[in-house]
């Protein structure tokens, strides 16, 4: 048996030799040498056309300030007294442009009010959620500086 195994390995290997041998030789046989010119390396530039980006058109606005990416966002709000707890209070605001806007978005956040915003043509309206009044005031005191002029006023939806 062991001399089985001395000699069984080398075999083995022998046979799968002559196999790679005559597998390279049948596969080489078939093969024609054909005479052809070297191949020519032709390259030219493509023009790419620019991608078209949506933020390419703030760009070349001729208007300048803040811009919002969305034109309308429609969020309804329940207004029901009982939930909120608080008196709520309609701060409304006329402003020239964008600019005022964040102004008046920072000072909101400055003043950790809750607020609701309704853009439109003619204006800026908020309803704040808040029980103190004289934050409110204290806030309409300091749009001034930004130039702009806002009143506070409470608010009561009628339900239908």
């Amino acid at each position: 048996m062991q001399k089985i195994l001395n000699w069984f390995t080398p075999i083995i290997g022998i046979g799968v030799a002559i196999f790679i041998v005559l597998f390279l030789i049948s596969i080489n046989a078939e093969d024609e040498f054909i005479e052809v010119e070297p191949l020519v390396y032709e390259s030219s530039l493509v023009q790419e056309k620019p991608k078209q980006v949506w933020l390419n058109h703030f760009s070349k606005s001729q208007r300048l300030g803040y811009f919002y990416p969305v034109n309308e966002v429609y969020v309804k709000v329940d207004l029901d007294e009982r939930i909120t707890k608080a008196i709520t209070y309609k701060l409304s605001a006329p402003l020239l442009d964008p600019y005022q806007l964040f102004c008046l978005k920072e000072e909101l956040k400055q003043h950790k009010l809750k607020y609701f915003l309704e853009k439109d043509a003619y204006g800026v309206e908020l309803l704040i959620f808040s029980k103190n009044i004289a934050k409110l005031n204290s806030l309409v005191k300091v749009l001034k500086n930004y130039q702009i002029s806002a009143t506070v006023t409470s608010y009561k939806e009628e339900y239908k």
